[in-house]
């Protein structure tokens, strides 16, 4: 939620995120250059988003890396293109309201991947955030107001990130309602 009550909106949340990326990519590029593993770059990723939605004033959300839970069970998504097969999912970087706001719990899932990752981890990255942004896990489930979906889905905005050391560019692609909608690139 925003201290105006008024939805939030999706180009306010790609604003966020470009803001903490730049700052991320200014303050922290020592850190990406020095090779650490990728999971390193989570937090301080995480301490920029917090900063952006507190200037936005959107408040209720939390930042977590690496989170795991829903509801105290294991957070799972829907594989809608392996015949519905239930696959359990920790996402780098997401904001959410764990689970307080039944409204819009979901905001944004980050997966960052190091260009020099083999393939199939970044296919798999992808094809999470995509899940992830989907409206429903089955194409069925519709907000009731009373309780969140049994697998985790609907989250505003998903990003794929994948960061190029040696040419010191980050590629970038947004998902919105289980589809790519932008993808470009940038120097840091």
């Amino acid at each position: 939620m925003n201290k105006s009550n008024e939805p939030i909106k999706k180009l306010n949340i790609i604003d966020i995120f470009e803001k903490a990326n730049k700052l991320f990519l200014q303050e922290q590029k020592g850190l990406i250059l020095s090779k650490v593993s990728e999971r390193s770059w989570y937090t301080p990723f995480a301490m920029y988003l917090k900063e952006e939605m507190r200037r936005n004033n959107i408040i209720g959300y939390i930042i977590d890396t690496e989170y795991n839970r829903n509801g105290g069970k294991i957070k799972t998504i829907l594989d809608d293109e392996q015949n519905f097969t239930v696959s359990k999912i920790t996402c780098d970087i997401i904001v959410h309201s764990r689970g307080k706001n039944l409204k819009q719990d979901n905001l944004i899932c980050i997966e960052i991947k190091k260009s020099t990752a083999k393939e199939d981890k970044k296919i798999s990255d992808k094809k999470r955030v995509r899940i992830l942004t989907k409206d429903s896990f089955d194409d069925t489930w519709s907000y009731d107001g009373k309780e969140l979906p049994k697998h985790v889905c609907r989250y505003k905005l998903g990003v794929y990130y994948e960061i190029n050391i040696k040419e010191q560019v980050v590629h970038i692609e947004y998902y919105e309602k289980g589809k790519k909608t932008k993808e470009y690139n940038i120097k840091f």
